[in-house]
């Protein structure tokens, strides 16, 4: 490994730290993207239960918005209702879509990073190239030849290449897998919002 690294010259370098990056942010996306840390199955219907006929106690707001984003999500409604009780339906829905977006932009953090080493590696690789193309053509001066530049400017470039591809093509692949994953936490998040103002607008009714 050391011998592929010297002979791709310092090109590689850059690939290397968008490598490590790309596997930290990849390992870090499965932990955290995780159902019960999202959107728990019975979450929704637990909340619904313990306020059917009254609001829960600031404690127990707190500790929903702590369990997961869906708890967010709840909490923000419930807390909305417990300083306005007079609210209408209009104002609780804003306060849990704000707090839906915020839990939206929780899901997407780092997946920006991760494109952008999909995008990047490749061109990173064409750098490393064109490199070693300079190293090769550097070293056909007329009326003499360096066989070990030309083949160290051979080395660089396909090395270079090579690798950038490596990097680009699981991040990439990664990319689209939590893309497609968060699409369908925020669908969940949506429709359990929906649900959620409902239940809350009839509970605002029977507190009257």
């Amino acid at each position: 490994m050391i011998s592929i690294i010297q002979a791709a010259g310092w090109p590689i370098w850059p690939l290397i730290i968008c490598s490590i990056l790309a596997l930290a942010l990849v390992l870090e996306r499965f932990y955290s993207l995780h159902d019960q840390r999202i959107v728990p199955a019975d979450l929704l219907d637990a909340a619904i239960k313990a306020s059917r006929h009254q609001l829960p106690t600031e404690e127990s707001i707190k500790n929903l918005a702590l369990h997961s984003l869906l708890g967010q999500v709840l909490a923000s409604g419930l807390q909305q209702l417990r300083l306005q009780p007079h609210s209408s339906q209009e104002e609780l829905s804003e306060s849990i879509e704000l707090a839906g977006k915020q839990a939206a932009h929780e899901l997407e953090k780092y997946l920006v990073t991760l494109a952008t080493i999909a995008s990047a590696a490749p061109l990173l690789g064409l750098l490393g190239t064109v490199v070693g193309m300079i190293d090769i053509f550097a070293a056909q001066t007329p009326g003499s030849g360096n066989p070990a530049q030309l083949a160290q400017g051979i080395s660089m470039a396909l090395y270079n290449t090579a690798f950038g591809l490596m990097v680009a093509i699981p991040t990439l692949f990664f990319w689209r897998f939590f893309r497609a994953k968060v699409d369908a936490y925020v669908v969940a998040l949506e429709v359990a919002a929906q649900r959620w103002v409902r239940h809350l607008y009839q509970l605002r009714t029977s507190l009257r």
